[in-house]
């Protein structure tokens, strides 16, 4: 098995959004924002290669939406899905399996893109499924009023109309220890309903892909939670759940939003669970 990371494109969130009830003064510390309140903000995804098996976790926002939308979102940096592909010999054809934590634009805007003829739209990795959980599928499709800007149905309804739509098995607990694709996966509700957390066994290591469960590192502590989750209340134990056993068990936490701290590992403090380490990925491997 080999992992790569793959850089699908930096953009810019209001901090106070991203901080919930958090004061400025605090999220600054480990956030910094720049004049309109903006904090970086990375879309990192992973890629596993293993045996005939090409694995791609999220996909990033994509570029097929116009540019008033992405004007919200202040992109900066030059990484591409393809360029970070191509970096490592790979092109969007050879993935098998797209991994979607959840439906969330930034998480899956690029596993779909216009056609030929800009007359509609097709998967952007032609050769792959696209891997879900029915709850949050059914989530996603029939959404919400707070969620609805983020759920657009031009990112998630081809992947079903493909016919290339798959999913895991609904999950009994919080934890699957066996999914199709070979890794554990813990699932979450306070972000939204059912995000999956892959754990998977590196190289004698684990390896959590952290999604929105934890941003950035400057949200290890607890009352530390997004505005953007839906149900915070449920976040709270959630994350004190998973925090606990990765500061138990060593885990290596990938961080999918945090621009400048590709993988941390935690330990436990008087404070609760605190940052240990921060290590790019060339540093690990």
């Amino acid at each position: 098995m080999n992992l790569y990371p793959i850089e699908a494109g930096n953009f810019k969130l209001d901090g106070g959004a991203m901080f919930g009830v958090v004061p400025k003064t605090l999220w600054s510390r480990t956030n910094p924002a720049d004049a309109n309140n903006m904090i970086d903000i990375a879309a990192r995804c992973l890629l596993i290669e293993d045996g005939d098996k090409l694995i791609l976790i999220d996909t990033g926002m994509g570029n097929k939406q116009s540019d008033k939308f992405f004007s919200y979102y202040y992109r900066w940096g030059d990484y591409t899905l393809e360029k970070s592909l191509a970096k490592y010999g790979f092109h969007k054809d050879d993935v098998t399996d797209v991994f979607l934590t959840h439906l969330h634009f930034d998480h899956c805007g690029g596993s779909i893109q216009w056609n030929k003829d800009h007359s509609g739209y097709e998967p952007a990795f032609k050769n792959a499924a696209f891997w879900s959980n029915v709850r949050h599928w059914k989530w996603a499709t029939n959404p919400n009023r707070r969620e609805r800007a983020s759920f657009l149905k031009e990112n998630i309804l081809p992947m079903q109309e493909s016919g290339q739509l798959r999913f895991v098995d609904n999950p009994v607990s919080d934890f699957s220890e066996n999914s199709p694709l070979g890794f554990s996966i813990f699932f979450a509700d306070g972000h939204t309903e059912k995000q999956m957390i892959p754990i998977i066994k590196y190289k004698n290591k684990t390896i959590a892909f952290m999604a929105d469960l934890l941003p950035t590192a400057g949200h290890l502590p607890l009352p530390y939670i997004m505005g953007y989750d839906t149900r915070p209340l449920l976040t709270l134990p959630e994350k004190e759940k998973f925090l606990t056993l990765a500061a138990d068990n060593n885990f290596y936490l990938f961080l999918e939003h945090d621009a400048h701290n590709p993988i941390i590992t935690v330990k436990h403090t008087e404070k609760g669970v605190r940052l240990d380490q921060s290590f790019t990925f060339n540093e690990l491997f």
